[in-house]
């Protein structure tokens, strides 16, 4: 039987739609203690004084924890740390002691009996800060990294070229929101010294034994366990400040600590994400082939460097060339600090923000060469031929080598269903709410590169029980995107059972204490290929044992819906559950020395990434008088090398659009001339509701497995926001017939006004050419 590759629901939806999910804050112990922490009111200034004896002695407080009272110098450290970056004098503190450096850095802790109690103390706490003048712009601030990432000779590429176009594009800052906040529960075990520690997602190995450092703590008297999380995003289970101060507090008092942040910390708090400066070119033959590619960045991160380091400043110079031959590139970024909330990973880290500076420049090229804009892509992508791709550019320690694709047959199927569909007709016409014809349309297309899989492993455990349930293991985590479905599928279909008869933990660091965790789009690739290997040894096991059961020679036998049988005699055939029982311990079917049970463990390393790849297109409605952009139509073509269940890949296909929808559109965070943010409620912090996100196509390509892993296939995580910024910027900027770049995103009412006047002058942004 087959599993792999069929529509089952998920197995999650039951619970979650019943309102049975175990979601951070539902989970609460006896006797515990609530936290909250103190954060500056200032972006940046010298703490002068810390008064915390009002907020001590305020009814239900049991305790108030500053920064003298942790050990001199504690840190949160890089956990994706570059060769040759030296990060260790902008790492931020667990709390601040005498500098603060964004609005909502902590300060302090109150732990009392009641959240309400804890909130009012916290109020009391006396807050002395020198304000000093706070940096806001990464573009004047200096550098406390830098990146370069190429080949070739950029200079006399663009020097021999007939045509050199370039044009400028900020990225704005925003963010992964999560249906739920950050939550976090601690529970001592005062007779043992262990702690359990409920609500962090993503990495809990990691952040497993990086708590243990840093309590001086033996890992394994530390348990994580998973938790319900609706997305993930980047956001959600990094090492944050609170991630130390929660369990270290629970230790120290010896009770249970429980902290859930409200939505307006969250948004102060959190990763932020995105904000870039890309002044890119490329030089052009006369036939309109790329000669060169050149990319200036400046990468606003924030106050500090967080666990992800420059991971997004590398992916972004890494991954800028995308699907296209460059025989020559240069990309260079400034990670530049300022005093807003630090950054981190948000999903397609570097890649939205590359893809959209390349994408909208080859929009402008088209135009400027009187080339077609999908047929300018044609000439320069990469061709079936031509891969394996290798660059001579690393990032995340691997080296950058496209393994598998045909990128021009995705480009024109792309292109022939939206034409199928009318996109492109639709971008001509007007719609029947504008009779005036006040409305403008547009249509825009970008090609991108992924990237998935990232190593170096992840370990399954997959055991058979008496009843002949099957048990996965991984340390893969549940962050919203079904990995319970897909690894019950993949542990099926190599055992020959029904994936009901699977049931599969994720993220707990007692039942799978090897996992790497659930990001960078390798649930499946990586720790489906562990379950994949560790079913297949468990079979390759039962059908030993059942040989000897059943007298067979093993060649003789197969396996189907539970049972292994002899090969066209239904009354010889055994169950799972009854070899199980009859490999216990001293039974005269196991040798001597053999391991008694059915299960297997296995680690599956990778030294590449696999690199999916996709087109996206869609159709803009533009009112050049109110700035009001609503897309009206989306397509995603995204290449997985094989969907272990279309419908989930599917799902976070356009989960992912939407997400880049609001990008492109409506998100952003802003800050007043004095560092205070403008945006602490989804009032001002503007996310697109369903009456933004249009009808989303999708075609799900199946055409080239990766060679990298046994299922054959790629990560589909990221492909739906990957290109939506550029996607979005091509079609407005098409809408309004500009010459130039649109300049900047997102494109809100009031930009996207001012290019519609720039565009009826005939002055548009953000563009030149030679």
């Amino acid at each position: 039987m087959s599993v792999i590759g069929t529509r089952l629901p998920r197995r999650e939806d039951p619970r979650l739609l019943r309102g049975r999910g175990r979601f951070g804050d539902d989970i609460s112990a006896p006797g515990q203690l609530w936290a909250r922490v103190v954060r500056s009111p200032c972006a940046h200034g010298r703490v002068r004084a810390l008064d915390v004896t009002p907020a001590a002695r305020a009814p239900g407080v049991t305790a108030v924890v500053t920064a003298g009272d942790l050990r001199p110098g504690l840190v949160i450290p890089v956990r994706l740390a570059v060769p040759g970056v030296d990060l260790r004098d902008y790492l931020q503190p667990v709390l601040a002691r005498d500098t603060v450096r964004y609005v909502g850095e902590p300060l302090a802790v109150v732990v009392g009996d009641d959240p309400y109690a804890c909130e009012d103390a916290a109020e009391l706490v006396d807050i002395d800060i020198a304000e000093m003048s706070a940096a806001l712009d990464a573009r004047d601030g200096d550098t406390a990294a830098e990146l370069t990432a190429g080949y070739g000779d950029v200079d006399a590429a663009f020097a021999s070229a007939r045509h050199v176009i370039s044009i400028e594009l900020a990225i704005g800052r925003h963010t992964g929101v999560p249906l739920e906040p950050r939550c976090l529960l601690a529970v001592p075990d005062p007779d043992t010294g262990s702690l359990d520690i409920f609500g962090m997602t993503k990495v809990p190995v990691f952040n497993r034994d990086l708590l243990a450092g840093l309590l001086g703590m033996d890992e394994t008297l530390i348990r994580v366990h998973g938790v319900d999380a609706g997305g993930g995003f980047g956001v959600r289970g990094e090492f944050y400040p609170e991630d130390f101060l929660i369990p270290w507090l629970a230790a120290s008092l010896a009770r249970p600590v429980k902290w859930a942040e409200d939505r307006a910390e969250h948004l102060m708090a959190v990763n932020h994400s995105r904000q870039q400066y890309h002044r890119i070119a490329a030089g052009f033959d006369a036939d309109g082939r790329i000669a060169g590619l050149a990319d200036d960045i400046t990468h606003d991160n924030g106050a500090y460097f967080r666990t992800h380091g420059v991971a997004v400043p590398e992916l972004t110079v890494a991954m800028l060339p995308g699907p296209y031959r460059v025989p020559a590139y240069r990309g260079r970024i400034r990670a530049v600090l300022t005093n807003k909330t630090p950054c981190g990973t948000y999903r397609a880290p570097g890649r939205f923000e590359g893809t959209a500076a390349r994408e909208h420049l080859l929009d402008v090229a088209a135009d400027r060469l009187g080339i077609d804009r999908i047929e300018l892509r044609r000439r320069n992508l990469l061709t079936r031929d031509e891969i394996p791709h290798e660059r001579p550019i690393k990032t995340l320690r691997t080296d950058l080598v496209l393994d598998v694709g045909d990128y021009p047959a995705l480009l024109a199927a792309a292109a022939r269903e939206a034409d199928r569909l009318g996109y492109r007709a639709h971008a001509s016409g007007g719609g029947p709410d504008d009779p005036a014809g006040r409305k403008l349309r547009g249509f825009g297309l970008a090609m991108f590169v992924e990237k998935s899989g990232l190593g170096p492993q992840e370990t399954a455990d997959v055991t058979v029980s008496k009843s002949g349930a099957v048990h996965v293991y991984s340390g893969g985590t549940s962050v919203g995107q079904g990995i319970e479905t897909v690894l019950a599928q993949i542990a099926a279909d190599a055992l020959g059972v029904d994936p009901v008869a699977v049931r599969v933990v994720t993220g707990d660091t007692a039942a799978q204490p090897f996992g790497a965790g659930s990001w960078a789009s390798r649930s499946t690739v990586v720790g489906g290929s562990a379950v994949h290997q560790a079913a297949t040894a468990v079979r390759a096991r039962a059908v030993q044992l059942a040989g000897r059961m059943l007298e067979a020679a093993e060649q003789d036998l197969e396996v189907r819906h539970g049972w292994v049988g002899v090969r066209g005699d239904p009354s010889a055939r055994v169950t799972l559950a009854e070899i199980v029982r009859a490999a216990e311990p001293a039974s005269w079917h196991l040798k001597p020395g053999e391991p008694a049970g059915l299960s297997a463990r296995r680690r599956f390393e990778v030294s590449h990434m696999t690199y999916p790849y996709g087109a996206h297109a869609a159709v803009v409605e533009v009112d050049p008088a109110t700035g009001q952009v609503r897309v009206l139509r989306y397509l995603v073509a995204y290449e997985v090398g094989r969907a272990i269940n279309p419908t989930l890949v599917e799902g976070q296909l356009r989960g992912g659009v939407a997400q880049g929808i609001g990008g492109a559109l409506f998100e952003e965070f802003s800050y007043d001339d004095a560092g205070q943010p403008q945006a602490i409620s989804f009032i001002e912090y503007r996310m697109p509701t369903a009456a933004e996100i249009p009808p989303i196509d999708v075609i799900v390509s199946q055409d080239a497995p990766s060679p990298g892993n046994p299922l054959g296939v790629m990560g589909a995580g990221e492909g739906g926001i990957s290109a939506v910024g550029a996607t979005v910027a091509n079609a407005v900027r098409d809408a309004l017939g500009l010459a130039g770049g649109v300049g900047e995103l997102p494109l809100t009412p009031d930009r996207v006004r001012a290019l519609a006047e720039q565009a009826r002058r005939g002055d548009g942004p953000g563009g030149g050419a030679a």
